[in-house]
């Protein structure tokens, strides 16, 4: 009789049309797919952790709360932030003698990120950290920039429509709301 060889476990070949081959199909697919959404959640939290802060390097320290006004204005400097590195690609490809555009798919990627949130801040709103609620003010500032304390913070979507017409009464009407929420909170929160 052949002896066995001790200490080496044979390896069966599945059957590509098994249960078991389609259960490993299955399982190799479930873990691909999670794989990209973990990698899809982490490019956008990024992207909004670099956004955010840009917007808390542009914060006033002196200044406790700010208007829609404010607001706006913060939101159009951001919409202008790339455009020092415009200027630059301009004059590298304002050389003469030059083939062809240097760093024409960076240029391309810029033009359609700033069309991109031009559309959003004059259509539905660009979303930004809510720095016209006092609160939620404070609990920006503190954010140390860590990706995971990210769903703490609230963002609020501003849009240039309406910022000029808007008087400053109203603005006032919206800043007593947002208090009175505030000692609703805290009230509940002293229930519990």
């Amino acid at each position: 009789m052949p002896k066995l060889q001790k200490g080496k476990a044979s390896e069966k070949v599945v059957h590509p049309y098994s249960r078991k081959a389609a259960y490993l199909a299955r399982e190799e697919a479930r873990l691909k797919k999670k794989e990209r959404q973990k990698n899809d959640k982490a490019t956008r939290l990024s992207s909004t952790g670099e956004k955010l802060l840009w917007f808390q390097g542009q914060l006033d320290p002196a200044k406790t709360v700010y208007t829609r006004k404010d607001a706006c204005d913060i939101v159009e400097r951001y919409l202008q932030r790339f455009d020092s590195e415009l200027e630059q690609i301009e004059l590298m490809n304002g050389i003469k003698g030059r083939q062809g555009r240097l760093h024409g798919a960076r240029e391309a990627v810029i033009k359609q990120t700033i069309e991109r949130e031009r559309m959003q801040y004059e259509g539905v709103g660009f979303e930004i950290p809510d720095i016209i609620n006092a609160k939620h003010l404070k609990t920006f500032r503190e954010w140390t920039g860590d990706l995971k304390k990210l769903p703490n913070i609230k963002l609020r979507k501003v849009s240039n429509k309406g910022v000029d017409t808007k008087n400053t009464g109203e603005e006032k009407l919206e800043a007593d709301e947002d208090s009175k929420e505030e000692e609703d909170d805290l009230d509940s929160e002293q229930d519990s």
